[in-house]
């Protein structure tokens, strides 16, 4: 888990941004362009973000591109970020959410030394020397889905965990939930499932677990597009409402979920503003450039920006899904 130096609100670092310097033009050129480069961006998750970025780009007037894979991909996203780098004019700025940091770690070095300001969204690659990331805290948002879990539960049960254990925020919302479930000793983890990006994987698991002689009293799942497999198992089988379902995020088919009452609730993060704001941070940082760009700013106690900003969380159930569609909508997120 990584360790960050350094919080703020998204409206404080950008006041803390605009004060780093008083020379630099904010006037934007014609060329100057951003892009986001994730995978699986045809999910909804990366549609919302998709939204973000389009807004801030019209707010600016400038340029803004999402790139990457349309599945799960880690190899391709690398691809989609090295094709950046080649790129002429080169990228204004570039918002990356790493499936693995070991693999976009130094892609991130490689465009700070091109002069090319990077931020880490909803994934971070906090060994690299990205500037800082913007997104979830997801050990509190694990911790938020864990003790909704164990109240749900009523303190004791068989749980199963779906998830990709070599992405680190995945596994940061696993050490919440863990951490919540350390007060319950008669909550066990019987199962932590790779989904490995594929939701055929979460439903074929899934039927396989309730077919077992063990089975499990909740699902827990630590990413957007399991649950909604789930789901679609659980009520084939009957056994909607005598198993807890918890989420991640807002696919549609788990907010369809909820309204049904299959899935209890779902932890929403925000990809509209973290690609919004990462927008917005990553120009006040063209205009007004950090010096020197490649920096070790994760450990700098006295570095100008922040190495963490957290856009919250929220718990969607069926009291809120209505009040959390109409904001959506009106987002323009899908």
């Amino acid at each position: 888990m990584a360790v960050y130096t350094r919080f703020l609100t998204p409206v404080a670092v950008t006041a803390a941004l605009l004060a780093l310097t008083s020379c630099g033009s904010s006037e934007h050129a014609v060329d100057e362009k951003y892009y986001l480069v994730a995978t699986n961006i045809k999910l909804p998750y990366w549609q919302n973000a998709l939204a973000g970025l389009t807004r801030a780009s019209s707010q600016l007037k400038v340029a803004a591109e999402m790139v990457g894979p349309d599945t799960y991909d880690p190899a391709a996203e690398h691809e989609a970020f090295q094709k950046l780098l080649k790129r002429e004019p080169r990228p204004t700025g570039i918002l990356v959410s790493p499936a693995d940091p070991n693999i976009m770690g130094p892609d991130i070095d490689a465009a700070l030394r091109q002069g090319i300001p990077v931020i880490t969204i909803d994934s971070d690659a906090a060994s690299s020397h990205r500037l800082f990331f913007v997104g979830t805290d997801n050990t509190k948002a694990g911790s938020m889905g864990g003790q909704l879990t164990a109240s749900l539960l009523k303190g004791k049960g068989n749980v199963v965990i779906l998830s990709m254990p070599e992405q680190l925020n995945l596994n940061q919302r696993l050490r919440g939930y863990e951490d919540a479930f350390a007060a319950h000793p008669q909550i066990k983890i019987i199962k932590n499932v790779n989904i490995k990006g594929d939701p055929r994987i979460a439903f074929d698991s899934t039927k396989e677990l309730l077919a077992a002689k063990t089975k499990p009293d909740a699902f827990v799942c630590l990413e957007a597009i399991a649950c909604a497999e789930v789901a679609d198992v659980v009520q084939r089988e009957n056994q909607a409402g005598k198993i807890v379902i918890v989420a991640m995020d807002t696919d549609q088919r788990t907010l369809e979920g909820i309204e049904k009452g299959v899935i209890a609730a779902t932890v929403g993060q925000k990809p509209f503003t973290m690609a919004h704001h990462g927008v917005m941070l990553l120009d006040q940082l063209h205009h007004h450039p950090l010096q020197p760009l490649f920096a070790d700013r994760i450990n700098d106690s006295f570095s100008p920006v922040p190495a963490f900003v957290d856009t919250g969380a929220t718990l969607i159930d069926k009291g809120n899904v209505a009040a959390y569609l109409s904001q959506r909508q009106a987002s323009g997120g899908n």
